[in-house]
This record gives structure tokens, C-alpha cells and sequence, in this order.
């Protein structure tokens, strides 16, 4: 009987043990495939579907995603199909080409890439796990979801919905593939869906055989129908139809997504920012309504914001509480107008104003400094023009953010080239807070800090993408200035670089 004791205890530890390394498989096991430049395009050529995370290991947001990213891998693989979750470290050098190919700006990014990587999408969704699951297994599906009866009409629909739906006499047909097509483009920030009866949709005219789409929303008029399959008329009427009248910025989270659909809008953007608990707010929110009313259908696109609430965009446009209430209008070509400290009776003639071309632009811009005596001379919005485009000077310009951790590693390195050419009269080195100044996006594309351009005294400006060190800065402008500022400013460098050694041997003696 002991033996047979011994034998059953035997049998419940290796049993335990068992249990306990299957366990811990289990929990070590990776969900998320880990992609290099050796294996991306074989894996991404094996899959129909698949979701990539370009990240950079010392990104913070990335450390924070990785969790919630592998829980929903993890979830996503025991679908039937399954979906797969890879991720590749952008920030690599060997992987830098494939960065560049899907123009990687910033960290993490994610992409959907569909047919074998033929057919690339940017991710849009949550962040969390149960969302990721969510939305990439709504994204794996057909781009528009047939409506068979009233009951599916009411969960795709709902009452807080945006979504745009086909009603079709037969799912064929030019229209039906215009439709269609429309949908997977957009797919990754509307929802489209298609019946062939208009009567089991909740609302508007069920007699309706079309072609025709009706977009459904819970705000203005509800609803709202169109029978133009035109490509860019259909996109357009998807677009527009789907942000309120007029958008509303404030804490409330299920406005938000109206919000970044507006500011995603190529219109022009027409904002009011005002407090609004204060007096006037009710009156000044009224009016602007009936002005935005008034330009419906005019390529202008509407916002009213609570300043309490709306802290960030006050301080991307440069502007202070004290210019509350305001009302500020961007145009798609980044210029900007500003009415501060606006009350009801100005709003209606301030817009005429606008629209007849009598406002003047706005420049957001930091006060020129008093003294500019540093090696790297500071350039404000206000300065620009002076000190880089009038100046007959070739200028090496840093776009950059205080608060951005490569902008300061590359301080001291600017600092060491600006020093190289003091002697060269012809060169400026230069930076420019890309957080509190107008940048002219016609000539300088800033996506990312630092962002470094060269802009040579014969007008010619070049993107600087090479090594971050002295040595290859001093090379790049030596190259790109004019042949005629070549051989003397050489000889000054070098000079300068003497004098700099030489005073460095009196100093030691």
C-alpha cells in the first residue's frame, strides 16, 4: 500500500510539474510575430491580412501598447482563420529601408497591409486589447456589411452611429461598385453598409429602391441621402455628411470623434473658442451656428470649443486665454486669421471680412529675442523671412521641440558646427521651436523633431537626412553651397579649426 502511495504521489508532482511548464509555456509563448528586414516581406507576401507595428524600443508609448498589442494577438490567433499581430523595430538601421517604404514619422505606427502587403492601411483604432480585437476583426471583414433585416439594420445603425448605407435594386453594377470601392478606402474610419430593401432601415423614405445612399447620423438632420456614385462626389458627401454642422470641443468623449474628423477635413476651418459657463456663451454659440448655417455647403467646416476644455489647440495656435472669446479660421494652406475678443454683433461682418479677402493673416510666432549672441542663432515666424530667406546667407535650420529628447542630444553637436564656421561670414546655423512658430509648409515639411533643412544664399533648400554628427553637417553644407562660397569658406574652416587648436595649446601650456 505504501509503495502504491508513494507511486499516486509520484504521479500528482509530475502531474504538477506538468501542469506547471505547460503553464508556463503557455505564458511565455509570443503572440505577436517579431518581423526584420531578413523575414518582412516573406511573411507579409504569406498573409491576405495582417496587422504591423512599427516601433522603436525606447519609445514610451510603444513600452505601453506592447501588453495590450500581445494580449490581443494572442486572442486574434485563435479566430478560425486566424488574424496575426507582427511588429518591427523601425528605429533598426537594417530595417530603416522598410520604415521609409511605409513612411514611418513617429512611434508606434500601425499598419493594416492586405493582399500581400498590395494594399496598405493606417490602423485607427484603440489601443487596449479588447478594442484592438474589436476593430482589427471588423477590419478583416468585408468593408460593407449586407443588411438583411430590420434587427441587422438596428446593430449596424444604432442611435450614436455614423454609417453609410447603399440601397441598391441589385448588388451589381457600376453604382454598387463605386459604393463599394468607397468603402474599403475609408474603411479604417467609417462604417458602410448595403441592403437591397429600403424598408427595414429606421429611418427616411422606405419606398426607395435606388441606387441611393443614405447616411445615417446623430446629430443635425439624422439622416440624409444621395444619388451621386461619382468617385469624388461620393467620398465627398461621405466626408462632409459625417461631421456635425457645427463640431462641438469640449470633455465629453463622444464628441471626439467628430473632433478629429474635423480636423482631418481638407475644408477650411472655421473655430470659436469661448467659455462656456461665462455670460455670453449661449448668445455667441447661437449666432455662430446661424453663421455656419448661413455657409453651409461653402467648403467651410465649423467648430465651437470650450476654452477649459480646448487648452491644447489655444496653445498649438499660439494663442493666450486672455483672447478668449476668439474665433480663428485656418485655411488648407496653413494660414490663419484671428478675431480675439470677438462678440456677437462682430461675428456676422468679421466672416464677410474674411470671405472678401480684407482680414489679414495671422503669425503665430515667438517674440523676436532681444540678443541672438549664441553659436546657433534662434529664428522666430516673425524673424523667418530676415534670417533665412533674405538674409544671402546659406542657412542650416533645426525645426525641433523643447521637449524632444533627440533635439537635445543634437544641441551640443550644432553648437560644435555653428563654432566651425564663426569665420564664415556666409554660413548660419540656425533653429527654430517648431512648437510655438508658423513653419511655411510650402517649404519646409515638418512631420517629426528634429527636422533639419539646409537653405543655400542662391535659394536652393535641401532636407538634411544623414548622420547626426559634426563632421557629416560640416560636409553637407560645404556641398550644398553655391559653387562661388566653396573654396573660400573651406579655407575659413579650416582656419577656424586651427585657431581653435592653437588657442587649445596656449590654454595647456
Amino acid at each position: 500500500m505504501a509503495s502504491n502511495g508513494f507511486a499516486m504521489l509520484s504521479i500528482l508532482v509530475l502531474s504538477s510539474l506538468l501542469a506547471s511548464s505547460i503553464r508556463s509555456e503557455e505564458a511565455t509563448k509570443e503572440f505577436v510575430l517579431t518581423l526584420d528586414h531578413s523575414n518582412f516581406t516573406d511573411t507579409i507576401n504569406k498573409h491576405d491580412f495582417i496587422v504591423v507595428e512599427f516601433y522603436a524600443p525606447w519609445c514610451g508609448h510603444c513600452k505601453s501598447l506592447a501588453p495590450e498589442y500581445e494580449k490581443a494577438a494572442a486572442e486574434l490567433s485563435s479566430q478560425s482563420p486566424p488574424i496575426f499581430l507582427a511588429k518591427i523595430d523601425a528605429s533598426e538601421e537594417s530595417n530603416k529601408g522598410i520604415a521609409n517604404e511605409y513612411k514611418i514619422q513617429g512611434f508606434p505606427t500601425i499598419k493594416i497591409l492586405r493582399k500581400g502587403g498590395k494594399s496598405v492601411q493606417d490602423y485607427n483604432g484603440p489601443r487596449e486589447s479588447a478594442g484592438i480585437v474589436t476593430y482589427v476583426k471588423k477590419q478583416s471583414g468585408p468593408a460593407s456589411a449586407e443588411i438583411k433585416s430590420a434587427d441587422a439594420a438596428g446593430e449596424v445603425i444604432g442611435e450614436k452611429n455614423v454609417v453609410a448605407v447603399g440601397v441598391f435594386p441589385k448588388l451589381s453594377g457600376e453604382e454598387f461598385d463605386s459604393f463599394v470601392a468607397l468603402a474599403e478606402k475609408l474603411r479604417a474610419d467609417y462604417d458602410f453598409a448595403h441592403t437591397l430593401d429600403a424598408k427595414l432601415l429606421p429611418r427616411g423614405d422606405s419606398s426607395v429602391v435606388g441606387p441611393v445612399v443614405r447616411l445615417f447620423k446623430p446629430f443635425d438632420e439624422l439622416f440624409v441621402d444621395s444619388k451621386d456614385f461619382n468617385g469624388e462626389a461620393l467620398e465627398k458627401f461621405v466626408k462632409e455628411s459625417s461631421i456635425p454642422l457645427v463640431t462641438v470641443f469640449d470633455k465629453d468623449p463622444s464628441n471626439h470623434p467628430y473632433v478629429a474628423k474635423f480636423f482631418d477635413s481638407p475644408a477650411t476651418k472655421v473655430m470659436m473658442f469661448v467659455n462656456f459657463t461665462g455670460e455670453t456663451a449661449e448668445s455667441l454659440k447661437s449666432k455662430f451656428r446661424e453663421i455656419a448655417t448661413s455657409y453651409k455647403g461653402k467648403d467651410l467646416a465649423f467648430l465651437v470649443g470650450d476654452a477649459e476644455n480646448s487648452q491644447g489647440a489655444l496653445q498649438y495656435f499660439g494663442l493666450e486665454e486672455s483672447q478668449v472669446p476668439l474665433i480663428i479660421i485656418q485655411t488648407p494652406d496653413s494660414k490663419k486669421y484671428l478675431k480675439a475678443n470677438v462678440v456677437v454683433d462682430q461675428i456676422e461682418s468679421w466672416m464677410k471680412d474674411f470671405k472678401d479677402g480684407k482680414v489679414a493673416a495671422h503669425k503665430k510666432s515667438q517674440p523676436i529675442p532681444a540678443e541672438n549672441n549664441e553659436p546657433v542663432k534662434v529664428v522666430v515666424a516673425e524673424s523667418l523671412d530676415d534670417m533665412v530667406f533674405n538674409s544671402g546667407k546659406n542657412v542650416l535650420i533645426e525645426f525641433y521641440a523643447p521637449w524632444c529628447g533627440h533635439c537635445q542630444k543634437l544641441a551640443p553637436i550644432l553648437d560644435e558646427v555653428a563654432l566651425s564656421f564663426q569665420n564664415d561670414p556666409s554660413v548660419i546655423v540656425a533653429k527654430l521651436d517648431a512648437t510655438a512658430n508658423d513653419i511655411p509648409s510650402d517649404t519646409f515639411d515638418v512631420k517629426g523633431f528634429p527636422t533639419i533643412y539646409f537653405r543655400s544664399a542662391d535659394g536652393k533648400v535641401v532636407l538634411y537626412d544623414g548622420s547626426r554628427t559634426k563632421e557629416d553637417f560640416i560636409s553637407f553644407v560645404e556641398k550644398n553651397k553655391p559653387v562661388s562660397h566653396r573654396e573660400e569658406s573651406s579655407t575659413t574652416v579650416r582656419s577656424g579649426e586651427h585657431k581653435t587648436e592653437e588657442s587649445a595649446a596656449k590654454d595647456e601650456l
